[in-house]
């Protein structure tokens, strides 16, 4: 890899750490607070891994000041969190609630007085059950329901928050929870219901973008948090290639087409046949709104390849390559390259425009303080590392790269793992609340100091994808 050398970070690049309420507020019963399609599904038996509770989660609803003050003694240029639906709206429709919206002003005011921008991301999974209720993302009540409460909340707060998103991963919130049912709500639906699943998420997005827009009481940035498939052929082969591309069509494009170009991508429409979603008329222009930015989510790969048994719609995952290192999460590979190709070839595809890494992480399960009282998390430290010296070479490349968030401020409530995946900068000792900086917090604190770090340059591992481009 050679010797190291210094990576620096443009001027004012925005460097933060980002959660989600239902993750780490708790207080699930206080001041009003509706119940959440999360609530009534980890209440199911079996569903949450060791029976864990998110009903104190890190008790952030009580302990923001704190929490706060850890912020600002990392040097944090920004926050991004999301507020719960359900606290400000309990039925998922109305006025918003007094004590919800004075909980998140006082966050909002106090961030803002600690020198920390905040991003506020409207919806991060925890929908109002009683939308639930009435057929949830299934149905067209909920865009709309939703972006009257993205109205309400830039009409509120958008004089102190200037970027604003309205989903947070809506693929995975879809296929997660309506498809293959191990998320809330817990439905396991057909494709062609899933599908209009998707389109409605879509369409909350472009209702939620015009509704914030009218309503604030100044120009705000508005754009949303995506789970793209990082797809990774198998190099070597044009089948893998091939695989590759209609992976990219079928999953990344039917989500990024709508948005920038108001179509769905004619190839996997056509793929899709009686599955395909009902589009009303003005749809397609509601949903092809003005993206401010775009936020991407970085874990781990998708390595695809060919399996000629499968359907255009269908999708074979490679072995992780034997010997690669990998997270605590099942499944998850380490591949801070991925992160890299992941920001050339979304610019090389869609054009360039703003974007934010608004989650990159990695879960270390043993986490936990040693005999000196500290939490020693070498391999988190040097994920955080090469990921980043990997974001700043896309940088070069032409990516237009705003900011980095680290998934997460503090280890939380982790959906169906419960408490047992930490991805934390702060560990929490989830028995006394207790926090407590990592190593790796001490070194993303210095980072931030320094705009910058020592590090040896990152591998040059280019793209299946932009290999073949080059090619042609």
């Amino acid at each position: 890899m050679g010797t190291s050398e210094w990576i620096s970070f443009p001027e004012g690049f925005l460097w933060g750490a980002a959660t989600s309420a239902f993750q780490i507020e708790g207080a699930v019963a206080e001041d009003g607070r509706g119940v959440s399609i999360w609530d009534t599904f980890s209440g199911r038996p079996g569903i949450i891994r060791n029976g864990d509770s998110p009903a104190t989660a890190c008790d952030h609803y009580h302990r923001w000041r704190e929490d706060i003050s850890l912020m600002a003694g990392l040097g944090l240029k920004s926050y991004r969190f999301s507020p719960s639906w359900p606290r400000l709206q309990p039925g998922g429709r109305g006025e918003l609630s007094a004590k919800g919206l004075d909980f998140y002003e006082r966050l909002v005011d106090a961030l803002l007085q600690a020198g920390i921008r905040p991003n506020l991301t409207l919806y991060h999974w925890d929908l109002p059950q009683a939308l639930e209720d009435e057929g949830g993302w299934a149905g067209r009540g909920t865009p709309r329901a939703f972006a009257e409460y993205a109205g309400r909340m830039a009409r509120r707060l958008g004089d102190r928050v200037d970027l604003w998103a309205t989903l947070n991963e809506p693929q995975v919130a879809a296929t997660h929870g309506y498809g293959l049912g191990v998320h809330a709500p817990g439905r396991r639906e057909g494709r062609k219901v899933l599908n209009q699943v998707i389109h409605h998420f879509l369409l909350g997005h472009g209702l939620a973008a015009q509704a914030m827009r009218a309503a604030a009481p100044r120009p705000i940035q508005v754009g949303l948090a995506l789970s793209m498939d990082p797809i990774w052929p198998t190099p070597g082969r044009p089948e893998d290639l091939e695989a590759g591309e209609r992976h990219w069509t079928a999953w990344n494009d039917w989500w990024l087409l709508p948005l920038l170009k108001g179509e769905y991508p004619a190839r996997a429409w056509e793929w899709t046949g009686a599955d395909v979603p009902e589009v009303r008329p003005g749809d397609l222009a509601d949903i092809r709104q003005p993206l401010d930015f775009a936020g991407l989510n970085y874990y781990a790969p998708y390595r695809t390849t060919a399996d000629p048994k499968l359907g255009p719609l269908e999708f074979a995952r490679a072995p992780i390559p034997e010997g690669a290192p990998r997270q605590d999460m099942p499944g998850w590979e380490v591949f801070p390259a991925g992160l890299e190709g992941l920001l050339v070839e979304f610019t090389r595809r869609y054009g360039r425009m703003p974007l934010y890494v608004t989650e990159n992480g990695m879960s270390i399960r043993a986490d936990a303080p040693g005999a000196d009282g500290a939490v020693h998390d070498a391999e988190r430290v040097a994920f955080l590392r090469d990921h980043l010296a990997h974001a700043r070479r896309a940088m070069d490349r032409g990516a237009d790269l705003r900011g980095y968030y680290v998934w997460s401020l503090m280890d939380n409530f982790e959906w169906g793992f419960g408490y047992e995946q930490r991805f934390g900068l702060v560990h929490v000792d989830f028995a006394t609340l207790k926090r407590r900086l990592k190593d790796s917090a001490h070194w993303y604190a210095g980072t931030i100091r320094a705009n910058g770090f020592q590090a040896p340059p990152p591998p040059v591992l280019e793209s299946p994808f932009l290999q073949a481009a080059r090619a042609r």
